[in-house]
């Protein structure tokens, strides 16, 4: 009998692996019956691998996303040992659309849990350490990129220097946590900067998104057409804000007095794809709507709904999450090439972006006063996380002069930037945060007499 808890999920890891012939024979078969065959099989696949995935790294201190993001890349990689069963999921349009879900519920579900106030709370600090922790990755990436790929076009070294300029804030939050660290000055300010991060993060891929469409029709951009985008997201955001802040105190009472079941969450997932919806039709990034409808939606708003009894939207949204987020996370593992790493140069992109990625968000430290640890904050705002792949994800699909602007070598090596940022916090904030805590002054022994 297994008892060990590891061995016995890397037992269950292993029996999967071991029907994997079985599952490809079905996928096969099932291809020329009811296409919906196929997809549910895929869905049973990507799932199964997302929460074994992730079990294995929650049991090992490393984020489930960690788990599952490696699951896939393992599947989307049994190619080079002569095993491709599992290439068309690759390219399924239903899979892929669901993973284009995820991602919308994800950037839902990063801004209901900040709200406005929170965002004015943490000060000018925070601020600063958000300007500080995208301005000098996107510096860095640009850069490394344009030495690292002389022949690719500047388009491309904007974009890298793009995925690098966010914050995972819910990898972060959950190390903090764990580490009962969650009300410390350090932590205040690391998550109120990571909220202000994935702000001027999503106005940043506006604005390069919005150059490489322009090039891509043949033409370019002026610096007054740069500064239309960039006031159009800025515009959106804060329209958004406002607007759907006084809608969404109006709505959601007169939502209340429905008696069908289900309103709450409804009306929270409407609200997010109208926002998205939006953003899209003003030329932005739909995860952009996304992210600032969670920003609009406060506890307050479902008063009506939650004093009678009924759960929160958080709470209501997570088995929606739970079945879609890690379709994307594995999806976008199994695109991963790990044979890219053949070719000249994608190793050292790799090692560069997250070199770019680590020292970057190391200029955090400059923005922070006295009293608080730089070094906490700096290694804080590392993770790259969801948002780094979901950049990365949208620059596969954007082309300028008919080809991609992030090819598979160069996703590939994102990817290893972003499993490498993940990894490597826990462990860190968890040393830096006790080396301050022991350098910190102990009270003095009361004298006996």
């Amino acid at each position: 009998m297994v008892r060990h808890p590891l061995r016995r999920s890397l037992l269950l890891a292993l029996l999967f692996g071991a029907f994997l012939p079985s599952i490809a024979f079905g996928a096969e078969g099932s291809a020329h019956a009811d296409p919906i065959g196929a997809v549910v099989l895929y869905l049973a696949v990507i799932l199964a691998a997302a929460k074994l995935g992730g079990d294995l790294a929650v049991r090992i201190g490393q984020p489930a996303v960690l788990g599952e993001l490696v699951f896939g890349v393992l599947l989307g990689n049994l190619g080079l040992l002569g095993f491709s069963g599992f290439e068309p999921i690759k390219t399924d349009a239903s899979i892929d659309m669901l993973s284009r879900l995820g991602v919308l519920v994800l950037l839902f579900e990063v801004g209901l849990e900040s709200t406005v106030a929170q965002m004015l709370e943490v000060g000018v600090t925070s601020f600063f350490v958000a300007t500080l922790g995208v301005v000098a990755p996107f510096a860095l990436g640009w850069l490394f990129g344009a030495w690292i790929l002389p022949g690719a076009s500047p388009y491309v070294h904007a974009f890298l220097g793009a995925t690098l300029t966010a914050t995972s804030v819910g990898i972060t939050a959950r190390v903090l946590q764990d580490l009962k660290e969650s009300q410390s000055p350090e932590a205040r300010i690391i998550l109120g900067a990571a909220v202000i991060d994935d702000v001027l993060g999503l106005v940043i891929l506006a604005v390069v998104t919005g150059i490489l469409g322009a090039a891509d029709r043949g033409g370019s951009m002026s610096y007054g057409e740069i500064g239309i985008v960039f006031g159009k997201a800025l515009v959106f955001l804060v329209g958004s804000l406002v607007i759907g802040a006084k809608l969404s105190r109006r709505l959601f009472p007169i939502a209340s007095r429905l008696r069908a079941r289900g309103v709450l969450l409804a009306l929270g997932l409407a609200f997010c794809f109208l926002f998205a919806w939006i953003a899209g039709l003003l030329g932005l990034a739909p995860i952009v709507g996304a992210f600032a409808a969670g920003l609009v939606l406060e506890d307050m708003h479902f008063r009506d709904f939650t004093t009678r009894g009924e759960s929160t939207l958080e709470h209501l949204l997570q088995p929606i999450s739970s079945f879609l987020v890690p379709i994307f996370f594995v999806l976008m593992g199994m695109r991963t090439n790990l044979g890219a790493f053949a070719q000249p140069g994608v190793p050292l992109l790799a090692a560069a972006l997250t070199v770019a990625a680590i020292v970057g968000k190391q200029a955090c430290s400059l923005g922070v006063g006295k009293g608080v640890d730089r070094l906490s904050i700096g290694i804080g705002m590392i993770p790259r996380g969801e948002v780094g792949l979901i950049f990365a994800s949208i620059g596969q699909s954007l082309t300028v002069g008919g080809k991609p602007v992030i090819d598979g070598a160069v996703f590939s090596a994102v990817v290893a930037m972003v499993i490498v940022t993940t990894m490597v916090t826990p462990p860190a904030l968890k040393w830096s945060l006790s080396r301050r805590a022991a350098k910190a002054p102990k009270p003095p022994i009361p004298d006996a007499h």
